[in-house]
């Protein structure tokens, strides 16, 4: 027989409702202005851990948005000032008990915001979320990624030889195979979601800053440290909640970090994808100094009602859509 039930409860949809509305209030009452952007978008994503989902449109292909940022962008570079955006994204070949290819991403921007100054903002929003459902609030505490990877595993991540970072991964379950053709950050990446990420944040905010420059991604680097990007993410419980940064800029530098983008798909066997011109124009027009950061809406809500998975808080994951 066909389920055709809800996965998650009606308590919890309801909790999932007032947080929306606590969201909407919190922003408010720091004047940040919502906006809805385009779901549909003519230009996919060069990341390589991301992929677009494509979409027909008579002989013209589009794509799900896998985050709004690149059309915020444009906002921004428009002089529109604090924004935010709730919305539903799309991601190819996510699924597990953190991941649905379909899922709610709440996205801001704050012009003239230092990190540490979204980062306080960030824990400040999910500290209200938690109040709202009846959780006390959480210390925040800040951790280098560097730091993070010498007390977890011993190595410091920006100097480490690529084969030391090859026998760590395989020690900790990464298939010899998989091991031999990644590349550094593939690596990194693999230790930081298999050993690192799953112990930080408990009772905590944790907030993993100065990712290196090579995952700077759409971030600065620092100004004092070229090796590493303003870029953080926070976890809590293992999970990793938050991506923010303090934003790039420059066009010609983000038309380079695409095309590295690109040739690393390559390398991969992934097809290359058309950059998004507009994006470009918009940070050539002028960005203004923001930082701006991307949270798991269905993630918060898991945390603030004790769901042990996306599926208990969204009505249907993609399986029943």
């Amino acid at each position: 027989m066909t389920e055709w039930r809800p996965t998650a409860t009606r308590a919890r949809l309801a909790l999932r409702a007032a947080l929306l509305a606590a969201t909407r209030d919190f922003f408010e009452s720091r004047g940040v202005l919502e906006v809805e952007t385009p779901w549909l978008v003519n230009a996919g994503v060069t990341d390589v851990n991301l992929g677009s989902v494509t979409a027909r449109l008579g002989d013209q292909t589009l794509h799900l948005h896998t985050s709004p940022e690149y059309a915020m962008k444009r906002l921004l570079a428009s002089g529109i000032g604090d924004i935010y955006q709730l919305c539903h994204v799309a991601r190819a070949d996510e699924r597990s008990r953190l991941h649905n290819p379909e899922f709610t991403l709440l996205e801001w921007y704050r012009c003239g915001f230092s990190m540490a100054a979204l980062i306080k903002e960030t824990t400040a929003l999910l500290d209200a979320l938690l109040v709202r459902a009846g959780r006390g609030p959480r210390p925040l505490r800040e951790l280098r990624y560097q730091q993070a990877f010498l007390d977890a595993l011993g190595i410091d991540p920006l100097i480490a030889a690529h084969e030391t970072l090859q026998t760590l991964a395989m020690a900790h379950g990464l298939a010899t195979a998989t091991a031999k053709s990644l590349e550094r950050d593939g690596l990194l990446d693999f230790l930081i979601g298999a050993v690192i990420g799953p112990a930080l944040g408990r009772n905590e905010w944790l907030a993993l800053t100065h990712y290196p420059a090579s995952q700077a991604a759409l971030a600065r680097l620092d100004d004092a440290d070229p090796r590493v990007a303003l870029r953080f993410e926070i976890y809590a419980e293992g999970i990793e909640l938050a991506n923010g940064f303090e934003e790039l800029a420059s066009a010609a530098e983000q038309r380079a970090r695409f095309e590295a983008d690109n040739d690393l798909r390559e390398t991969r066997g992934l097809p290359r994808i058309a950059l998004d011109e507009r994006l470009l124009a918009a940070l050539e027009s002028g960005l203004p100094a923001c930082a701006g950061v991307a949270l798991g809406f269905d993630r918060a809500v898991m945390l603030a009602s004790g769901a042990a998975s996306l599926d208990d808080v969204i009505a249907f994951p993609t399986e029943m859509a």
